[in-house]
């Protein structure tokens, strides 16, 4: 990924490298084990100071997302994306099933032989998959008060592709919540993770992380935009507004990116008058194509719609439904239609 930073762009160049590195990590450009930019490489890629890109670092690695190694360098750190291949029921072929017995057969062999008898390996074993269950049961987003949206939009996709009851809590209010409830499953971001576990493991709640979009397709449509076009972005967030602003500057600096959220009706007004292409997120797509429409009498030129693709990546989405115990028959139809609205463009 090219890092660059737009020095006009209002945001300070600190924040603007934080929200680049937050998204290559979660979008899994930068893979656990990945050996990061020194200080000196970000420096002439940026124009930064090396002491303010030490701080971004500091910061990253406060948050569990880095690690440095002594005389090696920074590196992703291999919590920062929770990879969990745990069996996946038996398989469709005779080949599968006996791999997957295999694995049982090697978990059982393995706690007999540090000295559990066959009945406490029982237990344990049971204990586990109804904590799970029970887990399952309640579902919970949790992120930051100031990522209210994003976790809102997070919270609609799992409700709508899985096909079950999803409840956003502020990380602020966790504690609160899973006093009440007892047992859950909270889902959050790979940059929270830190904050969240240390919360919701000792209250006995299962924590799993989610991988963001990539939003290549966005970013394809971005570098195809003609030269000093106007792009608008359109969120219910205003964080994930302020990360997407920094990442078009830094794929398109010509361009002039304006930006709102979808309840500001007059700032939303002001964007569909003069943008080429408008860019939103799945919960603000139908107010704003509403809004479109109603101009369209006024506009010399309708923009470009574009829903953008659901900020939960396919592939996080399928993994959080085998977390979650499969979710037996939901979801297939709820995501065929996610994908059919992701390519909708407005003319």
């Amino acid at each position: 990924m090219r890092i660059s930073i737009q020095p006009g762009s209002g945001i300070p160049g600190s924040v603007q490298l934080f929200n680049l590195l937050c998204f290559a990590i979660a979008c899994g450009q930068f893979p656990p084990g990945c050996r990061l930019p020194s200080t000196r490489q970000l420096a002439m890629q940026t124009g930064l100071h090396r002491n303010t890109i030490h701080k971004v670092y500091r910061q990253l690695e406060a948050m569990g997302l880095v690690e440095t190694r002594a005389g090696s360098g920074i590196y992703v750190s291999r919590s920062a994306r929770q990879v969990v291949n745990y069996s996946r029921g038996l398989g469709e072929n005779l080949d599968r099933s006996r791999q997957v017995l295999e694995q049982v057969r090697q978990g059982i062999d393995q706690l007999l032989q540090q000295g559990f008898s066959l009945e406490q390996v029982r237990d344990l074993l049971l204990a586990e998959i109804d904590w799970r269950l029970r887990c399952s049961a309640q579902v919970l987003v949790c992120v930051p008060n100031r990522d209210l949206g994003t976790g809102q939009l997070m919270a609609q996709q799992i409700q709508q592709t899985l096909g079950i009851r999803v409840q956003l809590v502020p990380l602020e209010e966790l504690a609160t919540v899973l006093d009440q409830i007892h047992s859950g499953t909270v889902v959050t971001l790979h940059y929270f993770l830190s904050a969240v576990e240390a919360i919701a493991q000792p209250r006995g709640a299962r924590v799993l992380t989610v991988e963001v979009s990539d939003y290549a397709r966005e970013i394809a449509l971005i570098r195809q935009l003609p030269s000093y076009a106007c792009l608008g972005l359109v969120s219910i967030s205003t964080a994930l507004l302020e990360v997407a602003e920094v990442i078009v500057h830094s794929l398109r600096g010509d361009l002039l990116v304006l930006t709102a959220v979808i309840s500001d009706t007059e700032r939303v007004g002001s964007l569909i008058r003069r943008a080429h292409t408008l860019i939103c997120d799945e919960a603000s797509y139908p107010t704003l194509r509403v809004l479109v429409r109603q101009a369209r009498a006024d506009l010399i030129r309708t923009p470009n719609l574009v829903c953008a693709t659901p900020h939960i990546g396919e592939a996080a989405m399928a993994e959080l439904r085998r977390e979650l115990g499969g979710i037996p028959g939901a979801g297939g139809d709820r995501e065929a239609g996610g994908s059919d609205l992701q390519s909708k463009e407005t003319h």
